[in-house]
């Protein structure tokens, strides 16, 4: 009887984490930014349906760069747990970091487990306030820690390097227009120097804007919004008129 092939726990475990990256690197990078009214979510996406970004609950956004699938069904577990914790205590014990706690619990889990692969997902839970020093941003990586990130934060396949971009590039209280073309110009970055185009159409872009009348903060930017905001100036009172004309919050789906 030959001996069984020994793999020790820290191979195992590196194996596992190199499979995850490897697949994360794959999908299109995605940026989260702070700006003077909230946080921007500003990811390259050419698909209309299959989103990068959803809302979780009132204040509460979601992020994901990686396997769609796999992130889709975290997002709707996600999505179960606000709505259930909201009925059964108040709408003001859904946050953030809750959040980001029972999906560092899902995907250590996973990660861990012999039994089945590990997701190839990274994840932004970002919870607006009602003042900048009140808000939450969290990344959690495959493996299921989690990261208090302030400012800004890129993940998915150049996720390094979009970062090291925006901490020499963004400060705190930048206009949503300023934050947008920062965005775009980070994920446009090329290894080499150079830069891609991306044209509006392909751009994902929702906010978590604080200023809105309603309980909902989560609003998606497309089209003739989108435009103006990428325009070279655009004047405040223009900003404010984009992001509140046009469209009506979007339900949070289950």
């Amino acid at each position: 009887m030959s001996t069984p092939f020994y793999v020790s726990p820290q191979q195992a475990m590196a194996d596992r984490a190199e499979y995850a990256r490897k697949g994360i690197a794959r999908g299109r990078s995605l940026v989260v930014l702070q700006y003077a009214d909230g946080i921007v979510f500003v990811g390259e996406n050419p698909s209309r349906a299959l989103h990068k970004f959803s809302e979780i609950y009132d204040r509460i956004g979601f992020a994901a760069a990686g396997k769609y699938n796999e992130y889709e069904n975290l997002r709707i577990g996600g999505v179960r747990y606000a709505d259930l914790r909201g009925y059964t205590y108040d709408r003001d014990d859904v946050t953030a970091r809750g959040l980001a706690n029972v999906y560092a619990q899902t995907l250590g889990t996973i990660f861990s487990s012999a039994g089945e692969k590990p997701y190839e997902v990274e994840l932004v839970v970002a919870e607006v306030g009602t003042t900048a020093a009140g808000d939450q941003i969290y990344r959690l990586p495959h493996d299921g820690s989690i990261v208090d990130e302030h400012g800004s934060v890129a993940v998915g396949g150049n996720a390094e390097q979009i970062s090291g971009f925006l901490d020499q590039r963004h400060r705190d209280g930048m206009t949503l227009s300023e934050a947008l073309k920062l965005a775009v110009q980070a994920l446009s970055s090329q290894a080499n120097g150079a830069e891609k185009t991306i044209p509006a159409e392909r751009l994902e872009v929702a906010v978590l804007d604080r200023t809105r009348p309603q309980q909902r903060k989560f609003k998606r930017i497309r089209g003739r919004q989108l435009s103006r905001l990428l325009e070279a100036d655009v004047p405040a009172a223009a900003q404010a008129d984009a992001v509140s004309n046009d469209e009506a919050p979007e339900d949070a789906e289950e």
